[in-house]
């Protein structure tokens, strides 16, 4: 048997052998097709998909001691796995589970699995359909701490706060109890220059371009209306001071109708008097983006005349550009004005 019990539905949790064929196969029929290995002396039916990352992570916990805690990503990825896959940037390579022990766990590290010794808080650990997770702010500092660059520890913060798991205010506190413990300088940095309304990776990488650049006060998925009180577009990343806007146009937007769709809103937003620049995936991409960017705010200083639009929100406009805004909400609220987040 194992120590954990997960009640989610689809996992299967790893069970020791054991000699009587009891609670688990004996080692003769751990040899046989219809048992695979898990990790040290635990098997899983050779049925279950080991590739899926929720059973990914189930099984790194449940082949370490009693007390171990999913953390970083898989522990995201266990309470909202939409940004949090598992995969590496390639798209292919499987990332490694981290799964924290303590600073008095001991175990053995294998692959698959990153084990992080590194002390706990009392109130680090919560369970979640059965599996002991560390808490959110918790698993973010270790993601941003480990982080090889600020641009990926400013991701996992944005897009644990676009999953409403962290607050900035709450995890700067939570990184404050860290003291001086290795990377919570990238960490701070990565709060610091966080955003709660980013909606993809790409939005925070297009962002961090841009203000290294030109830095500004950038403003993710801000509303722009006309002086009606008009919708008129979302843009992914806006400059309220210079009115430049910058969208990230990935494959999502390659169909004919979300092309079209596209237009339309960059030829309503430079009827208002915005300058939309675009940024595309590729090699080489960077500094054409960057070239396109100062281009626009040639145009941007042109210029001439009152501005036509406002970032003022009309009386039935719902804000949700904030964690604490989207916490707010009912259920019913959240399926109407939270749906758009949801198909990024």
């Amino acid at each position: 048997m194992s120590w954990l019990t997960v009640t989610r539905s689809g996992i299967v949790v790893p069970v020791r052998l054991d000699p009587a064929g009891v609670t688990g196969p004996t080692v003769g029929q751990a040899r046989g097709r219809t048992w695979r290995s898990a990790g040290p002396a635990h098997r899983v039916p050779s049925s279950v998909d080991g590739s899926r990352v929720q059973q990914r992570i189930v099984e790194a916990v449940a082949c370490l001691p009693e007390g171990s805690a999913a953390t970083g990503w898989a522990a995201l990825a266990w309470l909202a796995p939409r940004w949090f896959d598992g995969v590496a940037d390639d798209g292919r390579t499987m990332l490694p589970v981290p799964v924290a022990v303590g600073d008095r766990g001991t175990a053995r590290p294998r692959k698959g699995v990153t084990l992080s010794e590194d002390w706990l808080f009392d109130d680090d650990v919560l369970t979640v359909d059965g599996l002991p997770i560390t808490v959110p702010e918790r698993s973010v500092s270790y993601e941003a701490r480990k982080a090889r660059t600020d641009l990926m520890a400013m991701t996992h913060v944005d897009m644990a706060a676009f999953h409403d798991l962290i607050d900035l205010g709450a995890l700067a506190s939570y990184a404050d109890r860290l003291g001086s413990r290795p990377g919570t300088l990238r960490l701070r940095r990565a709060i610091a220059a966080g955003n709660e309304n980013a909606w993809s990776p790409q939005e925070v990488r297009l962002r961090k371009l841009w203000a290294d650049h030109r830095p500004a006060r950038l403003l993710c998925n801000a509303a722009v209306f006309d002086h009606a009180g008009n919708h008129l577009f979302t843009p992914d990343v806006l400059d309220p001071v210079s009115g430049v806007a910058g969208e990230y146009d990935g494959d999502v937007h390659a169909g004919r109708e979300r092309r079209r769709h596209d237009l339309g809103r960059q030829e309503s937003a430079r009827g208002a008097g915005i300058e939309v620049v675009t940024m595309i995936g590729g090699h080489g991409e960077d500094q054409a983006f960057l070239r396109r960017l100062d281009a626009a705010h040639d145009r941007a200083r042109a210029r001439t005349g009152p501005r036509r639009w406002t970032l003022d929100q009309p009386a039935w406009w719902v804000d949700t550009s904030t964690v604490a805004r989207r916490r707010a909400l009912s259920g019913e609220q959240a399926a109407r004005w939270l749906a758009h987040r949801r198909r990024t």
